[in-house]
């Protein structure tokens, strides 16, 4: 079994591309910043700094509403791979590949980032969820 779950801070907006051809899929990548959960001294927490990728309706998800130092929390699996650099040396890399996203903090009310609206969260911390024919922010 192969199972992740994470919470932890966007350390910056995600990086999104979408593939070419016809029918083009988004890809999003992004590093979240997990705090451990023991300090090792009185006031200093560490933090691991993941690797992850999404994609399709998930990486689109992720453009449209996430945003630098939001709290999310992340469900997937761990996904190793290897290529050569340039210099000809065996680079090894390990990624979480994202299967669901939620949104893991309450938001003050709606606020601008880089130009970017973000939607508000009612008392519970839940996104308001459009009524009618509307997209759905979510998968």
């Amino acid at each position: 079994m192969n199972k992740v779950i994470l919470m932890g801070r966007f350390t910056r907006d995600a990086e999104i591309r979408y593939s070419s051809g016809e029918n083009a899929t988004a890809v999003a990548r992004f590093t979240l910043a997990v705090n451990r959960r023991f300090q090792k001294e009185e006031n200093e927490q560490k933090a691991d700094f993941i690797s992850c990728i999404a994609f399709e309706k998930t990486a689109e998800v992720i453009e449209k509403y996430t945003y630098q130092g939001m709290k999310v929390a992340i469900e997937g699996r761990i996904q190793t791979s290897s290529y050569t650099n340039k210099d000809g040396n065996k680079v090894y890399t390990t990624q979480v590949i994202v299967e669901n996203l939620e949104f893991a903090e309450k938001k003050a009310g709606t606020e601008e980032n880089g130009g970017a609206e973000h939607e508000a969260a009612d008392e519970d911390g839940f996104m308001n969820i459009p009524d009618g024919d509307e997209e759905l922010p979510f998968t």
